[in-house]
């Protein structure tokens, strides 16, 4: 009889089944690909990179430029073309850049005055990779009238999966904000009246950012919904990121 630990050791992991064994700190191995052992402070990824298992929550500012980095296909990126797509700041471009950086997700270097970000990692492989850093993009959700809500305010959570999946609208309609000061007298931190209500996320970066559409992005959202087990939610998510996969692998084409 032995007390050692188990370990999975499946043949593959769905970056939903990852997300689920990082956060539970279960041990796993993927032969050949990473190698994730909490009760040794082991955490090896494809490139053979160590890193502690303790995880530091990503800056938002970070957190939009890799992501806007991901939907651009990864390779080289100016940091000049993301200042201006985001609005930034020299300063949290630069914090940006420099924590993705530390992270090991990304590298920079210079091209005459123009900084550069790149990674030799495929955009599907650097998700995933980033994942046990990145936050939820909600910081609060409230609960508001619905004949306050405007239409310039782009749908998140279940409501945003319906859009990109197959699974059917909820009856309470989400949607995102990058500011809720506007309903701080009308709002209730508790659903009162479904009929009457629609729920307005707060979030820690704009949403319009990375938005094409009436809907969040569907890599924030995939963010958004990780830590929900219902399988139907799981199955929406992997339908919805595949179909990211696949447009942004012929856009790199």
């Amino acid at each position: 009889m032995t007390s050692a630990p188990a370990v999975l050791v499946p043949d593959h992991l769905t970056y939903r089944q990852k997300t689920y064994l990082l956060r539970d700190h279960i041990p796993f191995i993927v032969d050949g690909k990473q190698i994730y052992l909490p009760f040794l402070a082991v955490y090896l990824q494809e490139r053979g990179d160590g890193e502690n298992t303790t995880v530091t929550g990503m800056l938002p500012s970070a957190q939009l430029l890799l992501l806007y980095y991901i939907y651009h296909g990864c390779g080289e990126l100016m940091t000049s073309s993301a200042v201006e797509a985001l609005s930034f700041t020299a300063t949290s471009i630069s914090r940006a850049s420099r924590q993705l950086e530390d992270f090991g997700l990304v590298s920079t270097k210079k091209r005459g005055i123009q900084k550069i970000i790149y990674s030799d990692k495929e955009p599907r492989e650097l998700f995933e990779t980033a994942n046990r850093y990145m936050v939820n993009p909600v910081k609060r959700t409230i609960y508001v009238p619905k004949n306050e809500i405007s239409n310039k305010l782009l749908m998140s959570r279940y409501s945003a999966l319906s859009e990109y999946s197959m699974m059917n609208p909820p009856a309470l309609k989400y949607f995102a904000a990058a500011s809720i000061t506007e309903w701080g007298k009308s709002s209730s931190e508790k659903l009162q009246h479904s009929d009457d209500q629609c729920a307005v996320e707060f979030w820690r970066y704009d949403p319009k950012k990375l938005a094409d559409g009436e809907c969040v992005d569907r890599l924030s959202l995939a963010l958004l919904l990780r830590e929900d087990r219902d399988e139907r939610i799981e199955e929406a998510v992997e339908e919805m990121l595949t179909e990211v996969w696949r447009e942004i692998d012929g856009k790199r084409n």
